[in-house]
């Protein structure tokens, strides 16, 4: 592919429901046969606008690899993204990825979502939304009518944006914050929800100074923020779907055609998700994965532990899968990701009674990619500098502190897409017995 920093390269494009482009898949499986492979390094952003977006990040995120595999002169490794339908919404700068920030907005100067017709083109096809209900919601957003109906109305709008619960044996469980019931997110009242959000922008140093004061004008702050939070709970819910929907059985399909070839996961934000619910969609002895990195992951940080401190007898929608991985199965977090810290807490829980500060000192609420895996027994926890030192373990759950390399970003998200590092890059390697320290 040209402008690809790497080669071999290949791309997997999913639908929301899983459905991979075969033409593409079988491209991969009869190109990473034809080249000999020995390696893969299968890569999935998280929210991203569109295909050219996410391939950008790809070329800068592999970019060191060839240099670090230069001493491992068997290896041959090949690359692929997945390319899901999933968003980002504007003002949310992507550090070195000048591209991703929105255009003459200076770096200091927080900036609410934005309703701009990018925006609203986005939001259409990816959550889906019907155009009519869009343009009203672009209507209100613009106008922030003082009037209480009329952010009432904002917020039912959103909330009917929420994606419908999957029926049946197939369905994706609900992760250990879910429960059996809706966030607060969905259900409170929605003053009451625009006001949480506006508090923890505020908080954060993240509200603009048009939102600031009280009123309704700030509530307003609030409900944006709530359809920021709506576009990213799809993702999430979606990125379950096309790992063991989609992922899962593409990497079988190639397992089956290629057994001697070791495939090693990462995922950054949601895309952490996708991947690793992709091991459910992989047969307990396909033997395929080398390793598997997840970065700033998006999703429950109890989502691989057999039993939750706080529901006896219930384990999170992960249990036990990372034993299908022959490596290690590593989470890099970053105490500098406010997105996870803040925000995500925030979204999941599912009663104001169970909030603290901000929802963030529950810990029923954290995400793995704000503290590391948790809840899981053996599982190591290191620092990023003994990781590149060579502690990391040969198997078995590892939470990796990166705080030190994962550290830039504005508000509202922080160092949350802060991850184009040749340290990071290393530990995928280093996961996978590519590299050795």
């Amino acid at each position: 592919m040209s402008g690809m920093s790497v080669d071999p390269y290949w791309e997997l494009t999913f639908d929301a429901d899983g459905d991979v482009d075969a033409g593409e898949r079988d491209a991969l499986i009869r190109g990473a046969t034809d080249a000999g492979l020995t390696d893969l390094v299968v890569f999935a952003h998280g929210w991203n606008n569109d295909r050219p977006t996410a391939t950008r990040l790809y070329s800068r995120f592999f970019e060191p690899f060839p240099g670090l595999l230069a001493g491992a002169p068997g290896a041959r490794v090949g690359y692929a993204g997945v390319i899901w339908p999933s968003m980002r919404f504007p003002g949310e700068p992507i550090p070195d990825f000048p591209s991703a920030t929105a255009a003459g907005a200076p770096d200091d100067v927080p900036a609410p979502p934005a309703l701009d017709a990018a925006t609203r083109e986005a939001l259409v096809r990816t959550l889906p939304c019907e155009q009519a209900v869009m343009d009203r919601l672009a209507q209100l957003a613009a106008g922030q009518p003082d009037d209480p109906a009329r952010l009432e109305e904002f917020v039912s709008l959103v909330r009917g944006l929420a994606p419908a619960p999957v029926q049946g044996a197939a369905a994706v469980p609900h992760e250990p914050e879910d429960g059996d019931a809706e966030p607060y997110l969905l259900t409170g009242d929605a003053q009451e929800v625009c006001e949480a959000f506006a508090s923890a922008l505020g908080h954060m140093g993240a509200l603009p100074p048009a939102f600031l004061g009280g009123g309704l004008k700030r509530l307003w702050g609030g409900a944006l923020e709530v359809l920021r939070q709506m576009s990213y709970y799809t993702m999430k819910k979606r990125a379950g779907t096309v790992g063991e929907k989609g992922l899962g059985p593409a990497l079988a399909l190639l397992s089956a055609s290629a057994p001697a070839l070791r495939v090693h996961l990462a995922g950054h934000s949601f895309g952490a998700r996708l991947v690793s619910f992709a091991l459910r969609g992989l047969p307990d002895d396909s033997g395929c994965l080398a390793g598997v990195t997840l970065l700033q992951g998006a999703f429950s940080h109890y989502a691989f532990s057999s039993r939750l401190p706080f529901d006896t007898g219930q384990g999170g929608a992960l249990d036990g899968l990372h034993r299908r991985v022959r490596g290690p199965l590593v989470s890099c977090y970053s105490s500098h990701d406010s997105a996870l810290g803040v925000l995500y807490p925030l979204a999941s829980l599912v009663s104001r009674q169970d909030d603290g500060l901000l929802g963030s000192d529950d810990p029923r609420w954290g995400a793995i990619g704000h503290d590391g895996i948790q809840a899981v027994d053996p599982c190591a926890r290191l620092g990023l500098d003994e990781v590149l030192r060579g502690a990391l373990p040969g198997e078995g759950c590892v939470s990796v502190d990166a705080s030190s390399v994962v550290a830039r970003g504005g508000p509202p998200s922080g160092a949350h897409s802060d991850i184009c590092h040749e340290e990071l890059a290393r530990v995928i390697l280093l996961a996978g017995r590519l590299l050795h320290p």
